[in-house]
C-alpha cells in the first residue's frame, strides 16, 4: 500500500492539529502496539528536520485514530514557505514501519506578534 498524498496548510504562530483514522482494506486498523511519528523538512532529501510533529495513537487503539500536532511555538520558529512531511506508524524496534501519508506543508506568514 502506497502512502496517501495530503497537503497541509499551517498558519505561522498557530497550533496545528489533525485527527486521522487509519484504515486498511476499508476497515479501521487496530493500532495496538503501534506508535506514530511525523517530521517536516525543507526538501525531501534534507538531512535537517525543520519541525517534528507530536503524534499520539488515541485510546482505544482499536479505533485506529492518530492525532498529529504542531505547537504554536514550533510553527512560530519556522520561516514561512513550503515544506514536506510524512507520517508513519511503527512498532517497537521499527520491526514494522508503514508510511501512511505524505505531502507538502504551506506555512503562511504570521502578522500578529
Amino acid at each position: 500500500m502506497s502512502a496517501a498524498n495530503y497537503d497541509l496548510s499551517i498558519d505561522q504562530g498557530s497550533t496545528f492539529a489533525i485527527d486521522l483514522t487509519v484504515k486498511e482494506a476499508g476497515s479501521v486498523k487496530n493500532l495496538t502496539g503501534y506508535s506514530a511519528r511525523a517530521q517536516m523538512r525543507s526538501t525531501k532529501t534534507s538531512d535537517t528536520t525543520a519541525a517534528t510533529f507530536t503524534c499520539t495513537v488515541l485510546s482505544p487503539a482499536t479505533d485506529g485514530k492518530i492525532k498529529m500536532e504542531l505547537a504554536a511555538s514550533a510553527s512560530n520558529s519556522l520561516t514561512a514557505g513550503l515544506y514536506f512531511y510524512d507520517l508513519e506508524i511503527f512498532t517497537s524496534g521499527d520491526a514494522v514501519v508503514k508510511r501512511l501519508i505524505e505531502g507538502k506543508v504551506t506555512l503562511s506568514q504570521g502578522i500578529t506578534r
